[in-house]
């Protein structure tokens, strides 16, 4: 049986705002991981962690922009693997942003957890969306009262 990671965040922010920290580079690793993405469908990327011996994972997942609706919706390929090119997960991630009077909801669903050998990584993926996310609250709460900027 396929499992499904779905998170549901909301943001007291507009969709513009949320937007950019999905398809910045710079914003990504900052509450994500070092990456290559440019919000361009087809555009091949990476992120970059350190390995993850016991996941089996070389720290590197290859991903790919499946498509990108401005504002709206953003999805990506994201596969991994122990290296020498061999892909053990083969996931999807999708972004969808639903504005509203008072912020935006993101919604978040990453499938295609479907090997057993996926198992753990579903598990800590599950978790680690969340905790990632709350960061990008975070900076966007500390852009908000960022006075600096001009």
């Amino acid at each position: 049986m396929t499992k499904i990671i779905k998170h549901r965040f909301f943001f007291p922010h507009p969709k513009e705002m949320v937007w950019e920290y999905l398809t910045k580079s710079e914003l990504l690793e900052q509450w994500l991981m070092k990456n290559d993405f440019m919000p361009v469908a087809g555009h091949d990327f990476q992120f970059r962690t350190n390995p993850i011996p016991s996941l089996n994972f070389d720290g590197i997942c290859y991903c790919k922009v499946l498509e990108i609706i401005p504002f709206k919706k953003l999805s990506y390929s994201w596969r991994g693997g122990p290296g020498t090119g061999q892909i053990t997960l083969d996931t999807v991630v999708v972004w969808k942003l639903v504005p509203s009077d008072t912020g935006t909801e993101l919604l978040l669903e990453h499938s295609g957890f479907g090997k057993e050998e996926n198992l753990n990584f579903y598990a800590g993926m599950t978790e680690g969306w969340a905790k990632n996310v709350q960061k990008i609250a975070n900076l966007l709460q500390a852009a908000q009262h960022d006075t600096t900027k001009p």
